[in-house]
Protein backbone atom coordinates (compact mmCIF):
# COMPACT_ATOMS: atom_id res chain seq x y z
CA UNK A 1 0.00 0.00 0.00
CA UNK A 2 1.08 3.53 -1.20
CA UNK A 3 2.34 5.78 1.52
CA UNK A 4 -0.07 9.17 2.22
CA UNK A 5 2.68 11.78 2.18
CA UNK A 6 1.78 15.34 3.56
CA UNK A 7 4.13 17.81 1.91
CA UNK A 8 6.08 18.99 5.87
CA UNK A 9 7.70 22.00 5.73
CA UNK A 10 9.99 24.44 8.24
CA UNK A 11 9.73 27.52 9.35
CA UNK A 12 11.96 28.66 6.29
CA UNK A 13 10.19 26.67 3.81
CA UNK A 14 12.21 23.80 3.59
CA UNK A 15 11.03 20.15 3.05
CA UNK A 16 11.65 16.70 5.00
CA UNK A 17 13.60 14.71 2.35
CA UNK A 18 16.27 13.24 3.85
CA UNK A 19 16.68 10.66 7.30
CA UNK A 20 19.76 10.03 8.67
CA UNK A 21 19.94 7.42 10.57
CA UNK A 22 22.74 6.22 14.02
CA UNK A 23 22.07 2.84 14.68
CA UNK A 24 25.23 2.61 17.15
CA UNK A 25 27.16 5.34 19.40
CA UNK A 26 30.32 2.85 19.27
CA UNK A 27 32.97 3.00 16.58
CA UNK A 28 36.53 1.20 16.28
CA UNK A 29 38.16 4.32 15.12
CA UNK A 30 39.13 7.10 17.19
CA UNK A 31 39.36 9.86 14.10
CA UNK A 32 40.54 13.09 16.32
CA UNK A 33 37.47 15.04 14.31
CA UNK A 34 34.46 13.16 15.87
CA UNK A 35 35.94 10.51 18.60
CA UNK A 36 39.37 11.68 19.83
CA UNK A 37 40.94 8.54 21.74
CA UNK A 38 42.26 10.66 24.81
CA UNK A 39 38.38 11.50 25.62
CA UNK A 40 36.74 8.22 24.34
CA UNK A 41 39.36 5.70 25.65
CA UNK A 42 38.52 2.00 26.43
CA UNK A 43 36.52 3.04 29.97
CA UNK A 44 34.25 5.46 28.08
CA UNK A 45 30.94 4.19 28.51
CA UNK A 46 28.79 4.45 25.87
CA UNK A 47 24.65 3.65 25.60
CA UNK A 48 23.52 0.41 27.17
CA UNK A 49 22.19 -1.57 24.77
CA UNK A 50 18.14 -1.16 26.74
CA UNK A 51 18.42 2.42 25.44
CA UNK A 52 19.41 1.64 21.86
CA UNK A 53 16.48 2.09 19.67
CA UNK A 54 15.70 -2.07 18.08
CA UNK A 55 15.79 -2.73 14.92
CA UNK A 56 11.73 -2.80 14.38
CA UNK A 57 11.63 0.61 16.40
CA UNK A 58 14.30 2.22 14.14
CA UNK A 59 12.04 0.75 11.07
CA UNK A 60 8.65 1.70 12.55
CA UNK A 61 9.97 5.48 12.83
CA UNK A 62 11.29 5.74 9.62
CA UNK A 63 7.97 4.17 7.85
CA UNK A 64 6.70 7.46 9.75
CA UNK A 65 9.38 9.23 8.29
CA UNK A 66 8.57 8.28 4.48
CA UNK A 67 5.17 9.18 5.49
CA UNK A 68 5.79 12.60 6.24
CA UNK A 69 8.12 13.40 2.91
CA UNK A 70 11.25 11.46 3.51
CA UNK A 71 12.73 9.75 0.23
CA UNK A 72 16.13 8.85 1.20
CA UNK A 73 17.22 6.96 4.17
CA UNK A 74 21.16 6.98 5.27
CA UNK A 75 22.24 4.57 8.29
CA UNK A 76 25.12 5.92 9.99
CA UNK A 77 26.60 5.97 13.73
CA UNK A 78 29.16 5.20 15.23
CA UNK A 79 30.36 2.69 12.68
CA UNK A 80 27.05 1.13 11.79
CA UNK A 81 28.69 -1.99 11.08
CA UNK A 82 30.05 -2.50 14.75
CA UNK A 83 26.11 -3.51 15.52
CA UNK A 84 25.62 -6.87 14.58
CA UNK A 85 22.97 -8.07 11.74
CA UNK A 86 22.79 -4.73 10.41
CA UNK A 87 21.46 -6.44 7.13
CA UNK A 88 18.34 -7.21 9.21
CA UNK A 89 17.72 -3.73 9.07
CA UNK A 90 18.48 -2.91 5.97
CA UNK A 91 15.52 -5.65 4.61
CA UNK A 92 13.25 -3.85 7.30
CA UNK A 93 13.74 -0.31 5.81
CA UNK A 94 14.23 -1.75 2.06
CA UNK A 95 10.92 -2.66 2.51
CA UNK A 96 8.81 0.30 3.05
CA UNK A 97 7.03 1.52 -0.15
CA UNK A 98 7.90 5.19 -0.79
CA UNK A 99 11.24 5.18 0.18
CA UNK A 100 14.06 5.82 -3.20
CA UNK A 101 17.20 5.44 -1.40
CA UNK A 102 18.65 3.56 1.52
CA UNK A 103 22.29 4.13 1.93
CA UNK A 104 25.27 3.63 4.49
CA UNK A 105 28.08 5.59 5.82
CA UNK A 106 30.99 3.26 7.15
CA UNK A 107 34.73 3.71 7.73
CA UNK A 108 34.96 0.46 5.60
CA UNK A 109 36.77 -1.55 7.93
CA UNK A 110 34.54 -4.49 8.11
CA UNK A 111 32.81 -3.85 4.96
CA UNK A 112 34.74 -6.28 3.01
CA UNK A 113 33.06 -8.97 4.98
CA UNK A 114 29.35 -7.67 5.11
CA UNK A 115 29.20 -6.32 1.71
CA UNK A 116 27.51 -9.38 0.24
CA UNK A 117 25.21 -9.44 3.05
CA UNK A 118 24.21 -5.82 2.77
CA UNK A 119 23.02 -5.83 -0.67
CA UNK A 120 21.38 -8.98 -0.85
CA UNK A 121 19.32 -7.32 2.09
CA UNK A 122 18.55 -4.15 -0.09
CA UNK A 123 21.24 -1.61 0.43
CA UNK A 124 21.83 0.30 -2.58
CA UNK A 125 24.69 2.86 -1.94
CA UNK A 126 27.08 2.91 0.24
CA UNK A 127 30.02 5.74 1.41
CA UNK A 128 33.23 4.92 2.28
CA UNK A 129 35.49 7.29 5.24
CA UNK A 130 39.09 7.45 3.70
CA UNK A 131 40.72 10.66 4.73
CA UNK A 132 43.88 9.31 3.02
CA UNK A 133 46.15 6.61 1.23
CA UNK A 134 49.22 7.95 2.66
CA UNK A 135 49.90 5.11 5.39
CA UNK A 136 51.15 6.89 8.21
CA UNK A 137 48.70 10.03 7.81
CA UNK A 138 45.92 7.73 7.71
CA UNK A 139 47.01 5.70 10.88
CA UNK A 140 47.40 8.92 13.00
CA UNK A 141 44.06 10.39 11.83
CA UNK A 142 41.76 7.25 12.75
CA UNK A 143 43.46 7.05 16.05
CA UNK A 144 44.03 3.15 15.83
CA UNK A 145 46.82 2.76 13.64
CA UNK A 146 44.75 1.31 11.19
CA UNK A 147 45.64 0.75 7.66
CA UNK A 148 44.60 2.03 4.42
CA UNK A 149 44.16 -1.77 2.94
CA UNK A 150 41.56 -3.13 4.61
CA UNK A 151 39.55 0.01 4.18
CA UNK A 152 40.77 -0.34 0.48
CA UNK A 153 39.81 -4.10 0.91
CA UNK A 154 36.15 -3.19 1.88
CA UNK A 155 35.81 -1.00 -0.95
CA UNK A 156 36.67 -3.46 -3.77
CA UNK A 157 34.43 -6.08 -1.98
CA UNK A 158 30.99 -3.71 -2.08
CA UNK A 159 31.72 -2.78 -6.11
CA UNK A 160 31.90 -6.35 -6.59
CA UNK A 161 29.00 -7.24 -4.64
CA UNK A 162 27.40 -4.39 -7.02
CA UNK A 163 26.70 -1.78 -4.41
CA UNK A 164 27.11 2.00 -5.87
CA UNK A 165 27.85 4.01 -7.14
CA UNK A 166 30.68 4.01 -3.96
CA UNK A 167 31.60 7.46 -2.67
CA UNK A 168 34.67 7.64 -1.12
CA UNK A 169 34.70 10.83 1.72
CA UNK A 170 37.84 12.79 3.19
CA UNK A 171 37.50 15.17 5.35
CA UNK A 172 40.46 17.79 4.73
CA UNK A 173 42.31 19.27 7.37
CA UNK A 174 45.47 21.62 7.17
CA UNK A 175 48.70 20.25 8.15
CA UNK A 176 47.10 16.73 8.90
CA UNK A 177 46.36 15.70 5.18
CA UNK A 178 46.04 18.33 2.58
CA UNK A 179 49.30 17.04 1.14
CA UNK A 180 47.48 13.85 0.21
CA UNK A 181 44.15 15.53 -1.32
CA UNK A 182 45.74 14.96 -5.02
CA UNK A 183 46.86 11.17 -4.41
CA UNK A 184 43.74 10.25 -3.08
CA UNK A 185 41.99 11.50 -6.27
CA UNK A 186 44.30 10.23 -8.67
CA UNK A 187 43.54 6.75 -7.30
CA UNK A 188 39.61 6.77 -8.22
CA UNK A 189 40.20 8.68 -11.19
CA UNK A 190 38.29 6.26 -13.73
CA UNK A 191 37.27 3.59 -11.45
CA UNK A 192 33.45 5.11 -11.17
CA UNK A 193 33.91 6.04 -7.53
CA UNK A 194 33.59 9.97 -6.39
CA UNK A 195 35.40 10.94 -4.09
CA UNK A 196 33.65 13.80 -1.83
CA UNK A 197 36.35 16.36 -0.32
CA UNK A 198 34.95 17.52 3.41
CA UNK A 199 35.83 21.01 5.09
CA UNK A 200 36.60 20.23 8.43
CA UNK A 201 33.87 21.17 10.92
CA UNK A 202 33.24 22.22 13.98
CA UNK A 203 30.79 19.35 14.84
CA UNK A 204 30.49 18.28 18.36
CA UNK A 205 32.38 20.06 21.28
CA UNK A 206 35.37 18.28 21.89
CA UNK A 207 37.20 18.20 18.72
CA UNK A 208 39.49 21.28 18.95
CA UNK A 209 38.28 22.73 15.84
CA UNK A 210 40.11 25.99 14.36
CA UNK A 211 38.81 27.87 11.55
CA UNK A 212 42.78 28.16 10.45
CA UNK A 213 42.68 24.48 10.12
CA UNK A 214 40.05 24.32 7.45
CA UNK A 215 41.55 23.64 3.88
CA UNK A 216 38.24 25.90 1.92
CA UNK A 217 36.59 24.17 -1.22
CA UNK A 218 37.88 26.25 -3.36
CA UNK A 219 41.32 26.14 -2.13
CA UNK A 220 40.87 21.68 -2.72
CA UNK A 221 39.55 21.94 -6.02
CA UNK A 222 42.25 24.45 -7.54
CA UNK A 223 44.85 21.52 -5.94
CA UNK A 224 43.66 18.80 -7.90
CA UNK A 225 42.94 20.67 -10.90
CA UNK A 226 46.81 21.91 -11.38
CA UNK A 227 47.17 18.11 -12.05
CA UNK A 228 44.27 16.78 -13.18
CA UNK A 229 41.40 19.11 -15.25
CA UNK A 230 38.35 19.86 -13.55
CA UNK A 231 35.42 21.56 -14.89
CA UNK A 232 31.79 22.13 -12.81
CA UNK A 233 28.76 20.50 -13.32
CA UNK A 234 25.15 20.61 -11.93
CA UNK A 235 23.82 19.17 -9.02
CA UNK A 236 22.19 15.88 -9.09
CA UNK A 237 18.83 17.40 -7.17
CA UNK A 238 18.32 20.47 -5.23
CA UNK A 239 19.44 20.42 -2.22
CA UNK A 240 22.23 18.35 -2.83
CA UNK A 241 25.24 19.16 -0.47
CA UNK A 242 28.13 18.40 -2.70
CA UNK A 243 29.33 20.74 -5.12
CA UNK A 244 30.36 18.24 -8.19
CA UNK A 245 33.49 18.88 -10.48
CA UNK A 246 34.39 16.04 -13.62
CA UNK A 247 37.35 15.72 -14.81
CA UNK A 248 38.06 17.25 -18.05
CA UNK A 249 38.94 14.01 -19.77
CA UNK A 250 35.89 12.27 -18.93
CA UNK A 251 37.14 9.80 -16.18
CA UNK A 252 35.08 10.87 -13.32
CA UNK A 253 34.09 13.28 -10.77
CA UNK A 254 34.72 14.73 -7.71
CA UNK A 255 32.77 16.34 -5.19
CA UNK A 256 33.53 19.08 -2.21
CA UNK A 257 31.45 19.50 0.76
CA UNK A 258 32.10 23.36 1.78
CA UNK A 259 30.06 23.66 4.47
CA UNK A 260 31.98 26.00 6.36
CA UNK A 261 32.64 28.42 3.32
CA UNK A 262 30.30 27.65 1.16
CA UNK A 263 27.01 26.87 3.53
CA UNK A 264 23.85 25.05 2.13
CA UNK A 265 21.38 25.46 4.92
CA UNK A 266 18.70 27.05 2.93
CA UNK A 267 18.95 24.13 0.84
CA UNK A 268 18.76 21.89 4.16
CA UNK A 269 16.38 18.92 4.10
CA UNK A 270 17.73 16.18 6.39
CA UNK A 271 16.44 14.77 9.72
CA UNK A 272 18.39 12.95 11.86
CA UNK A 273 17.29 10.33 14.17
CA UNK A 274 20.28 9.75 17.14
CA UNK A 275 20.73 6.17 18.64
CA UNK A 276 18.40 6.58 21.65
CA UNK A 277 15.63 7.87 19.19
CA UNK A 278 15.90 11.92 19.06
CA UNK A 279 14.90 13.65 16.62
CA UNK A 280 17.42 16.30 15.32
CA UNK A 281 16.85 18.68 12.97
CA UNK A 282 20.64 19.87 12.64
CA UNK A 283 24.03 18.12 12.82
CA UNK A 284 25.33 21.58 15.11
CA UNK A 285 21.73 20.74 17.16
CA UNK A 286 22.13 20.75 21.22
CA UNK A 287 18.54 19.68 22.11
CA UNK A 288 16.68 16.80 20.17
CA UNK A 289 12.96 15.90 20.34
CA UNK A 290 12.20 12.86 22.29
CA UNK A 291 10.81 9.78 20.20
CA UNK A 292 11.60 6.30 21.77
CA UNK A 293 10.12 7.43 25.02
CA UNK A 294 6.64 7.88 23.80
CA UNK A 295 7.24 5.36 21.24
CA UNK A 296 7.60 2.83 24.39
CA UNK A 297 4.63 4.35 26.36
CA UNK A 298 2.70 3.39 23.57
CA UNK A 299 2.28 5.96 21.47
CA UNK A 300 0.07 5.18 18.12
CA UNK A 301 2.07 6.01 14.98
CA UNK A 302 -0.22 8.94 14.38
CA UNK A 303 0.66 10.26 17.67
CA UNK A 304 4.22 9.90 16.80
CA UNK A 305 3.68 11.69 13.53
CA UNK A 306 2.44 14.58 15.03
CA UNK A 307 5.61 14.70 17.82
CA UNK A 308 7.64 14.52 14.33
CA UNK A 309 5.58 17.44 12.26
CA UNK A 310 5.79 19.40 15.33
CA UNK A 311 9.48 19.74 15.74
CA UNK A 312 10.60 20.32 12.17
CA UNK A 313 7.47 22.47 11.49
CA UNK A 314 9.05 24.63 14.15
CA UNK A 315 12.78 24.24 12.85
CA UNK A 316 14.69 27.46 12.15
CA UNK A 317 18.39 25.78 12.36
CA UNK A 318 20.87 27.95 9.86
CA UNK A 319 23.98 27.13 12.23
CA UNK A 320 26.60 27.21 8.86
CA UNK A 321 25.24 30.16 8.51
CA UNK A 322 25.85 31.72 11.12
CA UNK A 323 29.03 30.02 12.43
CA UNK A 324 31.22 32.52 12.56
CA UNK A 325 28.46 34.34 15.32
CA UNK A 326 28.47 31.19 17.03
CA UNK A 327 32.28 30.55 17.17
CA UNK A 328 32.85 33.93 18.55
CA UNK A 329 30.76 33.69 21.68
CA UNK A 330 33.07 33.03 24.77
CA UNK A 331 30.31 30.48 25.77
CA UNK A 332 29.23 29.34 22.98
CA UNK A 333 26.21 26.38 23.22
CA UNK A 334 26.58 22.72 23.64
CA UNK A 335 26.53 20.67 20.54
CA UNK A 336 25.76 17.35 20.24
CA UNK A 337 28.66 14.76 19.67
CA UNK A 338 28.59 13.59 15.52
CA UNK A 339 28.96 10.09 17.11
CA UNK A 340 25.33 10.23 18.15
CA UNK A 341 23.70 11.53 15.18
CA UNK A 342 26.31 10.40 12.10
CA UNK A 343 27.45 12.62 9.68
Amino acid sequence: MAQDTDELRDTLGRPIRDLRVSVTDKCNFRCHYCMPAEIYGEKYEFLPRAELLTFEEVARLTRIFVGVGVKKVRLTGGEPLVRKGLERLVALIAGIDGLNDLTLTTNGYLLAQNARALKDSGLQRISVSLDSLNEEVFRNMNGRGYSPKRVLEGIRTAAAADIGPIKVNAVVQRGVNDHTVVDLARHFKGTGHIVRFIEYMDVGNLNGWKLDQVVPADEIVAMINAELPLEPIDANYKGEVALRYRYVDGTGEIGVIASVTRPFCGDCTRARLSTDGKLYTCLFAGQGTDLRGPMRDGASDDDLRGVIAGAWQQREDRYSELRTLFTAQENPAKKVEMYQIGG
